[in-house]
């Protein structure tokens, strides 16, 4: 689904940004993996996250 087929459950809003946290997700048992980015989708009228996904899922088994 494209960001312009998107809907906000809690507003009703249709614009949407992608964003990514400078913390990598990781492993819990693998404490020096590199891990992977989060992207999440956030709408821009009230600021609802609508999305986390993991960028690169493979690294989390490495």
């Amino acid at each position: 689904m494209s960001n312009k087929e998107m809907k906000c459950q809690s507003c009703g809003g249709n614009s949407f940004v992608q964003a990514m946290d400078y913390i990598n997700l990781r492993p819990v048992d693998k404490k020096m993996s590199i891990g992977s980015e989060r992207v999440y989708t956030v709408c821009l009228d009230c600021g609802e996250v609508v999305s986390i996904k993991v960028k690169n899922p493979e690294k989390l088994l490495k």
